[in-house]
């Protein structure tokens, strides 16, 4: 039987953390918040901010310092849980 806390990662590694929703509403300043709770000294000039075509959406890409499973966890877990967060990859 394998280990629940097995991943295909190898900790610390530098991740990728996407997450989409509504323009105009505070999105980038709610992930920006949310990962610095979980991952505080990340790079807030990692960030990548990408419109929709239509200008409808944005998309927020945070790239951090990871050091678990359980801090993706619960980066991932806050993410999907905000009002404004569409989907978290």
């Amino acid at each position: 039987m394998s280990d629940p806390q097995e991943t295909l990662f190898s900790f610390p590694c530098s991740f990728p953390i996407k997450a989409m929703g509504p323009a105009d509403r505070g999105l980038e300043s709610a992930v920006i918040e949310i990962v610095r709770r979980h991952a505080p000294g990340f790079d807030a000039t990692a960030i990548s901010v990408r419109p929709s075509r239509g200008g409808k959406w944005i998309s927020v890409t945070v790239t951090i310092e990871a050091h678990g499973k359980p801090q993706l966890d619960a980066i991932y877990q806050e993410l999907t849980a905000h009002e404004l967060v569409v989907w978290a990859l």
